[in-house]
């Protein structure tokens, strides 16, 4: 039996990993810019996890889009293909499995742009790339934002540990710089 669906088990990691965030917050963090930026970057951190899971079953997504294909053909309501992924349930022991329920994903979304199925075009290798990419920028920036980080500046004299350097707030800011551009740019190519 399952007890979550796909639009559930995406709300359900969204809500915790934000609350998991502002756990480590010392600091009354919960300003709703620190909120919803905490959630893009959790919708983020979910996303680059189904595109690595892109580059990883790309075989199993080729495959389940040829059946999708021929089931929801170009002419016919492909909108459906996409309600019936987000109600599809999830076995608790599939939760996680990028090959049995996040690939899904893809093959679905492919109904609407073919390349996410073949491993050899633009957006195949922009999104699995960004997953590879993403993850790490993203927790470093959420750390940034619910940690005290006046102890990581210049002029605290704690500057002899790793994390005056990576949690300093030039480095989260040229390390988000990046990120965001880099978001911006493939976004802005692929339209």
């Amino acid at each position: 039996m399952a007890l979550l669906n796909v639009a559930s088990a995406i709300a359900l990691f969204l809500t915790t990993s934000t609350y998991a965030f502002l756990s480590l917050s010392s600091s009354n963090a919960s300003s709703p810019l620190t909120l919803s930026l905490l959630f893009f970057n959790n919708l983020n951190i979910f996303i680059a996890m189904c595109e690595i899971a892109l580059g990883l079953n790309i075989l199993t997504i080729q495959k389940d889009y040829k059946r999708l294909h021929a089931k929801y053909s170009p002419t016919s309501d492909q909108w459906s293909a996409c309600v019936k992924f987000l109600t599809m349930p999830i076995p608790l022991h599939q939760l996680c499995s990028g090959k049995h329920t996040w690939s899904k994903m893809w093959s679905t979304y492919a109904l609407y742009d073919p390349s996410y199925q073949n491993h050899e075009s633009f957006g195949f290798f922009i999104d699995f790339g960004n997953g590879l990419s993403t993850i790490p920028p993203s927790i470093l920036m959420n750390l940034a934002m619910v940690l005290d980080t006046s102890k990581y500046s210049a002029d605290s004299g704690e500057n002899d540990s790793w994390s005056a350097t990576v949690l300093s707030p030039l480095f989260v800011g040229c390390v988000g710089l990046a990120m965001y551009w880099q978001g911006m740019y493939g976004t802005i190519i692929y339209v």
